[in-house]
């Protein structure tokens, strides 16, 4: 059984790794535990460099995204959910899906730190609130996960981003420079 030492050590290594992605001291502080004062003591050494505004909402901003802001969530969440499965922490998978999504997406990325936050947290019903309002559906046809309103009854690809994103590839740009083909 970790001491009380061992797990403030690891909120304090979680918190560090937050920080690094970009996020604001209200999430590293949901993330970690740690008390909003000591975040911002531990990790902005200027108080200049704490993230501010308003942070995300995902509830709204989800389903009147663009294609590849939805299509970029989809990625980030479907990795996210594969993690927590597998038996990793929440705050871990944050940090791993966010740096995976950050590894397969071609900046600038669409999802901030703290949007990715607040999706994880829309979608498991944990940190911001108690239920789960979005949840991670199978295409029938291309077989991508993506993530939808919970409730949504069978998948369709009309709904699914990345069967838009493959119709669309070959005459929209910015797409074509979002998701660059890749030598086979």
């Amino acid at each position: 059984m970790p001491t009380r030492a061992d797990r403030q050590l690891s909120a304090i290594k979680l918190g560090q790794d937050c920080a690094v992605l970009g996020a604001r001291v209200r999430t590293i502080h949901h993330i970690t535990g740690l008390n909003p004062r000591d975040v911002q003591r531990l990790f902005f050494n200027d108080p200049q460099a704490i993230p501010r505004g308003r942070p995300p909402n995902s509830l709204e901003w989800y389903h009147g995204a663009n294609l590849i802001a939805r299509a970029e969530a989809s990625i980030f969440i479907a990795i996210y959910h594969r993690l927590r499965n597998t038996g990793f922490s929440a705050g871990e998978s944050m940090i791993s899906a966010y740096r995976g999504y950050q590894a397969i997406c071609q900046g600038p990325h669409r999802i901030s730190f703290d949007r990715a936050f607040d999706l994880a947290s829309h979608t498991d019903g944990i940190w911001l609130t108690p239920t789960p309002v979005f949840d991670i559906l199978s295409c029938p046809v291309c077989s991508s996960r993506f993530m939808t309103a919970i409730g949504t009854l069978a998948p369709a690809s009309d709904e699914c981003p990345f069967c838009k994103l493959i119709q669309r590839y070959d005459t929209d740009p910015r797409l074509q420079a979002s998701f660059p083909r890749h030598a086979a």
